[in-house]
């Protein structure tokens, strides 16, 4: 059943979020394709600091998260100020983090990309050449608060392919979610 948020305005910008392994890239770049919309990861916001800490399999503290979630909201801004649509991935993985790259922007939605630690998992074990190793993925799902419903997310299995969860993603956003245009 589609989730239209009442009287929210259509989304302007789409986060898509979820733990690291859970497809966001791969959603967000067919979302991107198919609404014609731009689409940045939010991994291009990160410090090089970060990068190192985590290739290293150190977790990123809060402290260490701030200024990536910062730059992601600003860039977020420049776009809803532009009066363009836009798509960025970004784990979002607690409340607090949702709090600065949403917050009150009603034009903003959450879609949140849900799977079980052992689909996860294989799927890490599969990815090459990524900074983020699996030995990580127990801090997110330990971090990880599930959007409720008060932040009105979409929220979507990942156990289908991805074309099936983008498919399903744009009949739940309905025509309020397609923006300027679909792409052919």
């Amino acid at each position: 059943m589609p989730q239209s948020g009442g009287d929210s305005p259509a989304p302007s910008v789409l986060v898509v979020m979820g733990v690291s392994g859970s497809g966001k890239t791969t959603i967000a770049n067919l979302l991107a394709k198919r609404l014609g919309w731009p689409f940045r990861d939010a991994d291009e916001f990160h410090p090089a600091a970060n990068v190192e800490k985590m290739k290293n399999g150190v977790p990123l503290t809060d402290a260490d998260r701030w200024p990536w979630l910062e730059a992601i909201a600003v860039w977020i801004d420049r776009q809803r100020a532009q009066g363009a649509h836009a798509i960025v991935t970004c784990s979002a993985l607690k409340r607090s983090y949702r709090a600065i790259i949403v917050g009150d922007r009603r034009d903003v939605r959450l879609v949140f990309l849900k799977g079980g630690r052992a689909v996860i998992e294989s799927r890490l074990a599969k990815r090459h050449g990524h900074f983020m190793p699996p030995s990580l993925l127990q801090s997110q799902f330990d971090d990880l608060e599930e959007p409720g419903s008060e932040e009105n997310p979409l929220t979507v299995s990942i156990e289908a392919t991805p074309e099936a969860i983008v498919a399903e993603i744009l009949e739940r956003l309905g025509p309020r979610g397609e923006g300027a245009s679909r792409a052919p």
